[in-house]
């Protein structure tokens, strides 16, 4: 019987080699998304999900190296279906906008890495870190058409988020679309007020958060589940907050620094709805059934 230690050598070196070809053949797309994270606020959490998944595996590494059975035929599998969507991509170029292109190809490779794994480490192993090794399919750039459809699905959420605040508050209201009019003001939800960083960056850290505290799969879904209507519910809140002190403070507030720079604040606010949400769903888990 080979050593154990000998086995995980192997298959650490292995992947190793293996992350390395990626890196190699794969180093412009991957330096296309991070640049993309970097300048854009859409793609802002790609920046978080390589370390975090590499964190996670870490984590585990222990139990993953004991569980390491080298699984050739299946990682094959994953590895073939790689080289035929990173070749996919090449042909499509053409016919397809960059965007999509960046999406298919990066797809390959995520999915070459999680073949490398596989091969390398098994499946026993794989289904171990079977949360890390999905999640780098965070670091994919969602295609132009469906970012917008998202950005779209916030707007309205959040203009009608805002709408039940004013209702709440006694306030005048009427709604067209993205444009609400109160006394005195006439807002329009734009793209930018949709708060896309804020609310991709609340779903991947209750994502994270979920895994790593709660037991039950029924509570992580929950957790995980309510990050969107949260997401829609602070954008709602800050363009209350806004018209709200505009109208009646300020009207700086309307252009200041709280309309351009306010989103970690509310975004603050909708973590810390997480943080209680968590708190009793950990309780429950802690009640002896």
């Amino acid at each position: 019987m080979a050593n154990p230690v000998t086995k995980s050598t192997r298959s650490q070196l292995g992947l190793f080699v293996f992350g390395a070809v990626s890196l190699l053949v794969g180093w412009r797309p991957l330096v296309e998304t991070f640049s993309l994270a970097v300048h854009s606020d859409a793609y802002t959490h790609i920046l978080l999900i390589l370390p975090v998944s590499v964190f996670l595996i870490y984590l585990e590494r222990r139990l993953l190296t004991e569980q390491a059975l080298p699984s050739v035929s299946v990682g094959s599998i994953f590895l073939s279906v790689s080289v035929l969507i990173t070749l996919c991509a090449l042909f499509s170029s053409n016919s397809v906008d960059a965007g999509t292109e960046l999406s298919i190809t990066m797809t390959g490779l995520v999915l070459w890495w999680i073949g490398a794994f596989v091969l390398w480490f098994g499946l026993r192993a794989a289904q171990a870190a079977a949360f890390p090794l999905l999640f780098l399919f965070g670091l994919i750039p969602l295609p132009p058409a469906v970012l917008d459809r998202i950005v779209v699905f916030l707007q309205v959420g959040s203009a009608w988020s805002a709408h039940a605040l004013f209702w709440v508050c006694g306030i005048p209201v009427d709604q067209t679309g993205i444009f609400l009019t109160i006394p005195g003001l006439t807002i329009q939800v734009a793209q930018e007020c949709s708060s896309i960083r804020s609310s991709s960056m609340l779903v991947v850290t209750t994502l994270v958060v979920a895994q790593m505290l709660l037991r039950s799969p029924w509570r992580k879904m929950l957790l995980i589940a309510a990050a969107i209507p949260l997401s829609i519910a602070k954008n709602g809140l800050r363009i209350w907050v806004i018209a709200m002190l505009g109208t009646h403070v300020d009207p700086g507030y309307l252009t200041g620094r709280l309309h351009h720079e306010g989103g970690p604040l509310f975004l603050a606010v909708a973590l810390i709805c997480v943080a209680a949400l968590l708190w009793l769903l950990r309780r429950g888990e802690a009640i002896p059934a």
